[in-house]
């Protein structure tokens, strides 16, 4: 990898799983953005309470300071990235910063939420999500996949993007 990637989108469109398959395969350190939230966020979406941009202002932070502090060749990181504002947010933290945007249609993402079991993020809040979604196709440094591919697939096609130095 020559940059940082942020593996985003909405709840359930399996960023946290790809951006781990991806990680191996580079050889890249693993940021999963989840361990970033505070106690507070964890316990409003576990009550289905959508987090507004102020609760996100922290997280956002931690993200952003650990990008800037990624070792050369960057890190994988995965963050929802909901809105083209965070993604600034997170792009001036790190130059060269790379997306993959998981593009899932929202039944899918409701029944992989749903399916989760013990996690802290309530299946009521994926409509928020999709609410909020800015879409990130056309911006610089953007790959959108289709995340209900097979993981092996998503992975070797990201691999390979990464790889090329011109797809920033």
């Amino acid at each position: 990898m020559h940059s940082s990637v942020i593996f985003m989108g909405v709840s359930g469109c399996g960023k946290s799983s790809l951006a781990a398959a991806v990680a191996q395969a580079e050889g890249a350190p693993l940021i999963e953005g989840d361990d970033f939230h505070s106690p507070a966020n964890r316990d409003k979406m576990s009550r289905g309470v959508a987090l507004t941009d102020a609760d996100r202002d922290g997280w956002l932070t931690a993200l952003a300071s650990e990008l800037r502090n990624a070792p050369q060749g960057g890190v994988v990181l995965s963050c929802s990235a909901l809105k083209r504002a965070y993604r600034e947010r997170l792009r001036s933290a790190a130059p060269g910063l790379r997306f993959v945007f998981l593009d899932i249609p929202r039944d899918a993402a409701l029944a992989r939420v749903a399916g989760r079991g013990n996690h802290f993020f309530s299946a009521g809040l994926v409509d928020s999500q999709f609410a909020t979604l800015e879409s990130p196709v056309g911006e610089p440094g953007v790959l959108r996949v289709d995340a209900q591919a097979p993981l092996a697939q998503l992975q070797a096609d990201v691999s390979r993007w990464l790889q090329d130095d011109h797809a920033a």
